[in-house]
């Protein structure tokens, strides 16, 4: 499955002149599925199995959705940033985003995590949104 992830992004990656939007699409949606499975899998922990789902559970799902987001992240902001608007924003929204994933993981935090770890995924998807409009205002490198 990290295959098919790792092989998507290359993919991308191939595209010269929409790579960075593309990367904000992928983002937008890999953040988005994230933060609903870490919402919904707690719902239906006892359903899983039931549906032939329980792999939805396992954390190795969680951890490569995080990764795989943070890869998107980095790559797609750090590009806009370079080629197009020069703005941090984004980047403040990305580094939010992680971080409330982040303190959702602390053991400490187990009774705000269910709430902590989807805002921290919606969060991401809000950065990729952010560039993905300032890439559509900026039409050109030199802003």
């Amino acid at each position: 499955m990290l295959r098919q992830y790792i092989a998507l992004i290359y993919l991308c990656l191939m595209s010269v002149q929409k790579k960075s939007i593309t990367l904000d699409s992928l983002g937008m949606t890999a953040s988005t599925l994230c933060a609903i499975h870490c919402a919904l899998v707690p719902i239906f922990l006892t359903t899983l199995p039931l549906l032939g789902l329980q792999f939805l559970a396992d954390e190795r799902i969680e951890i490569s959705m995080i990764l795989i987001s943070a890869v998107l992240g980095t790559l797609s902001l750090s590009l806009s940033y370079r080629k197009q608007h020069r703005k941090l924003l984004p980047f403040l929204i990305l580094f939010t985003g992680f971080a409330l994933i982040g303190a959702g993981h602390f053991p400490d935090m187990k009774n705000v995590e269910s709430i902590l770890i989807p805002s921290g995924g919606f969060t991401v998807a809000l950065a990729h949104f952010v560039n993905w409009r300032l890439n559509k205002t900026c039409g050109h490198a030199s802003h």
